[in-house]
């Protein structure tokens, strides 16, 4: 059974940097993609940052120039450097991993880790 397990959260002062990581096991597959979305209560879960096998990044507007995302393949681990952090970055942040489908994609989720950014 495949699963994905965060690790790096916590709480910081606005302007202070976390760096999120994330490990999955029980895997026999490289996932295709891997990111971070992020949720506050009573919202959607929103993309961060997505990252594919290839190395192309993905990054929502809030993030870009803060965040970084980075992999490692042969480890299939995924890590999120965050800078600059805001109390809007505030959330439960969960990693993802895809795996394509021929038909369509299978998405895997991590518990999540709380991130709160004080101001």
């Amino acid at each position: 059974q495949v699963q994905l397990v965060e690790s790096g959260g916590g709480l910081v002062q606005a302007g202070g940097s976390l760096r999120l990581s994330c490990a999955a096991s029980g895997s026999t597959f490289s996932f295709n993609a891997m990111g971070w979305y992020r949720q506050v209560p009573g919202k959607q879960r929103e993309l961060v940052a997505t990252i594919s096998s290839g190395g192309s990044t993905n990054y929502a507007d809030s993030v870009k120039g803060r965040f970084t995302i980075s992999r490692d393949n042969a480890k299939n681990t995924v890590d999120l450097q965050m800078n600059s952090l805001k109390p809007e970055d505030t959330a439960v942040y969960y990693c993802n991993g895809v795996k394509a489908l021929r038909n369509g994609r299978l998405d895997y989720w991590g518990q999540g880790t709380q991130v709160t950014v004080s101001s």
